[in-house]
């Protein structure tokens, strides 16, 4: 079993999302020990790029304040270098197809390794265009986390069939952020990729509260939020950390005894 799906051996996992950088890079190392002090099980890091088009103005945002900050791809190595001192849970990063390619395919996932990332989501990469992607991740032991989405249709048992460490579900069509209201049927999606894969799955998108959490989780493996996350970070900046601990706390109490 992988690292990754080893996370959701336990319960429902759940994930935060963080994008590195925003306030500051020292500040993001704070942020992801407090969330994994209160109960995340997996953490996805987002690597600043100039046009995230799978996400929301939260997100693009903390993308630009990142970039403000001048940070590099570089930087975000070192900084989950620092991170692995004093967090062990899987790290995953979530970006897209041109912070690789300009890094260099190989270089990134070797560097990937050396630093203790398990996993990658590379928001803009089709099923059908991951292989180029995938032959570098496998032969470092990185894991290309796919994607499942309300219009993936009769592609999901395609994708699953291929799918490491977790499926992600994404609950809404369009991009990241705050949602009132999840109406896709995600029992369905969860039934096709259960009916294909042991694998587990986790939905992501438009999560804010603990009630809408517990709903997702309940159908699905886990849940992952970071729209509500990333806009606490705005609101408190490098007073951040303990704020985020305390939302991690309260939706992973939502979740642990489904």
């Amino acid at each position: 079993m992988s690292k990754i799906s080893d996370a959701f051996v336990n319960g429902k996992a759940f994930i935060p999302f963080i994008t590195c950088g925003d306030p500051d890079l020292q500040t993001t190392v704070q942020i992801v020990k407090a969330a994994a002090d209160n109960g995340a099980d997996i953490i996805e890091l987002g690597i600043p790029f100039s046009d995230p088009t799978a996400e929301g103005p939260v997100i693009q945002e903390a993308n630009v304040r990142a970039l403000k900050n001048e940070v590099t791809t570089d930087d975000v190595f070192k900084t989950v270098e620092q991170i692995r001192t004093e967090v062990s849970i899987p790290l995953v990063f979530m970006t897209y197809a041109n912070v690789v390619f300009s890094y260099g395919c190989d270089a990134f996932f070797e560097r990937c390794a050396q630093v203790g990332i398990s996993g990658i989501v590379l928001a803009d990469v089709p099923f059908e265009e991951m292989g180029e992607f995938e032959q570098s991740a496998l032969k470092h032991n990185v894991e290309m986390i796919s994607l499942v989405s309300p219009t993936s249709e009769d592609r999901i048992a395609k994708i699953v069939k291929h799918a490491r460490g977790f499926v992600y579900i994404v609950s809404s069509l369009g991009v990241t952020g705050v949602r009132d209201h999840i109406s896709t049927d995600i029992g369905s999606i969860v039934k096709v990729v259960r009916a294909n894969t042991n694998i587990p799955c986790a939905v992501g998108f438009g999560i804010s509260t603990p009630e809408q959490a517990q709903a997702m989780a309940s159908l699905a493996d886990g849940a992952i939020v970071g729209s509500a996350i990333v806009k606490i970070i705005a609101a408190y900046g490098k007073e951040a950390p303990s704020h985020v601990g305390a939302y991690v706390r309260s939706m992973k109490d939502a979740i642990k005894d489904l």
